[in-house]
């Protein structure tokens, strides 16, 4: 006879819905070995009367513990427990990139290095990627979450999939906007009332929204150099006039900023004060305030990128939690931490700037998906988003250590102290030659003059800390380095 759970029925009353409930008690039962690899479990029909509930309970449990890779059906014979070898090597060939085989187009500029990224999809080798690995992430918990919302009733005593029939809030989901709110005041000291923020799609949305209501085509923009090079090329199709401030360990060159600022009389600086993109640097406290004194005198306004926040250490300053939202707007997004296809964003401003941000957003794409923003929403109420991340640190942190040696190994010196997602070093050579030599090989990397806003030969890359952890990477990097030896920028 199949080892099949015992019959017991489900508490109505319990934390989660039936489904739920059941499917986490047969994968409790399969992780202690209580159900062995190969077991079947009990038929729709026959798990429905066992446990006293709905044939469709069933169907759901089981549907979880597949997506959670515990069992598997087979075609006409039911649901078996899957062998523990077969997913631990699927969990493997997920966690080590594929050996690369077609070769990329080196990036010339920001599209094509994104375009590489989506050539590849999964497979996508090397350090020139800008997000977590795919093994990284935590599949369930947006399956979770995305259910979780389906089935919770929305405050108008409809459900959330009954609201995707219509448009939704043109600010925002009212219940994302709420936890966004909190978690500001409670965690990053931004004091921002719900009213205060407008959801977007991600953070380069909230971006372009900031940047069509605040500017006009021939205004000048500071920027932070080296900087990020999506930033630079949007920035510059709109019509805008770069003003580069160096970025060093604690911040911009004040002392440039100070020069443009009355030379040029720009209208917004657009930073990532925290894990800046290349560098992997944070803003000190010092050059915070000074930042601050200087939109103060030249009537600047600040747009902080935080982008990073959920992989930033704890406690790290905000220019917006410094300046209380007065001249300063915060923006931020969930892709990076929770998958890059979940696009959602938020601005927090002060209120009339706020206002002014809704219409622009409803010129651009009236409203975004509110069933995607209630399940952010639920992840951070429930707190899951905050245990995920904390994963991802620890696994970013040794990620890091194993990356720095073999970079250092291979020749290469980090200019920045190594910090966050990614890494800014110096390779010796030309990165752009290094580049297409690489890509030929199957390799994506990031060459320093994506970075830059006026683009030039420069010897320094971006190294993503998480995707670039492959030894064939550095031994395929070494070999280029070694053959453009008599190419290196002086």
């Amino acid at each position: 006879m199949p080892d099949t759970a015992t019959t017991t029925d489900l508490p109505a009353n319990a934390a989660g819905t039936l489904g739920q409930q059941l499917a986490a008690r047969v994968a409790e039962r399969i992780r202690r070995g209580a159900l062995s690899p190969g077991a079947r479990l009990p038929s729709v029909r026959e798990g429905a009367r066992l446990h006293g509930v709905s044939p469709s309970t069933v169907v759901s449990a089981y549907d979880q513990l597949q997506a959670q890779g515990l069992v598997e059906a087979r075609r006409q014979r039911g649901f078996y427990v899957r062998e523990p070898l077969a997913a631990a090597r699927g969990a493997a060939a997920a966690a080590v990139p594929a050996a690369p085989t077609a070769p990329l187009a080196p990036p010339l500029d920001a599209t094509a290095l994104i375009r590489g990224m989506f050539q590849q999809g999964a497979a996508t080798t090397g350090p020139g990627m800008g997000t977590l690995p795919e093994a990284w992430l935590d599949q369930p918990l947006l399956d979770r979450a995305l259910r979780r919302t389906l089935g919770r009733p929305t405050q108008r005593g409809g459900s959330a999939a009954g609201e995707a029939l219509r448009y939704g809030n043109p600010a925002g989901d009212e219940v994302l906007r709420q936890a966004m709110a909190r978690r500001l005041a409670g965690e990053l000291g931004i004091a921002a009332q719900a009213g205060q923020i407008v959801t977007t799609i991600g953070a380069t949305h909230a971006l372009d929204v900031v940047a069509r209501t605040l500017l006009q085509p021939g205004d000048a923009v500071l920027v932070d150099e080296p900087g990020w090079a999506v930033e630079f090329a949007r920035l510059t199709r709109m019509g805008m006039r770069l003003l580069p401030v160096p970025r060093g360990p604690d911040g911009p060159d004040l002392a440039v900023m100070a020069q443009l600022l009355a030379q040029h009389r720009p209208r917004l600086y657009v930073t990532v004060s925290v894990l800046h993109n290349p560098t992997g640097q944070s803003l000190s406290l010092a050059a915070a305030h000074q930042i601050l004194k200087l939109a103060e005198q030249h009537d600047l306004t600040i747009v902080e990128d935080d982008t990073y926040a959920w992989l930033a250490p704890p406690h790290a300053p905000r220019l917006a939690a410094l300046d209380g939202l007065q001249r300063t707007v915060y923006i931020t997004g969930f892709s990076k931490i929770l998958a890059p296809a979940w696009r959602v964003g938020m601005v927090a401003a002060a209120p009339a700037l706020a206002e002014r941000l809704v219409d622009s957003k409803l010129l651009g794409m009236l409203t975004t998906p509110a069933l995607l923003e209630r399940a952010v929403a639920w992840c951070l109420d429930q707190g899951l988003l905050r245990r995920h991340a904390e994963r991802v640190v620890a696994q970013l942190d040794a990620a890091r250590h194993r990356v720095v040696r073999l970079a250092q190994d291979s020749g290469c010196r980090f200019v920045t102290p190594p910090q966050g997602l990614f890494g800014w070093v110096d390779t010796g050579v030309d990165t752009e030659p290094l580049a297409a030599r690489l890509a030929a090989d199957g390799w994506l990397v990031a060459p320093g003059r994506l970075f830059l806003a006026a683009p030039r030969p420069t010897t320094l890359m971006r190294v993503n800390f998480a995707s670039a952890q492959d030894a064939r990477f550095w031994q395929a990097f070494t070999t280029a380095r070694h053959a453009l030896g008599g190419q290196a920028v002086r």
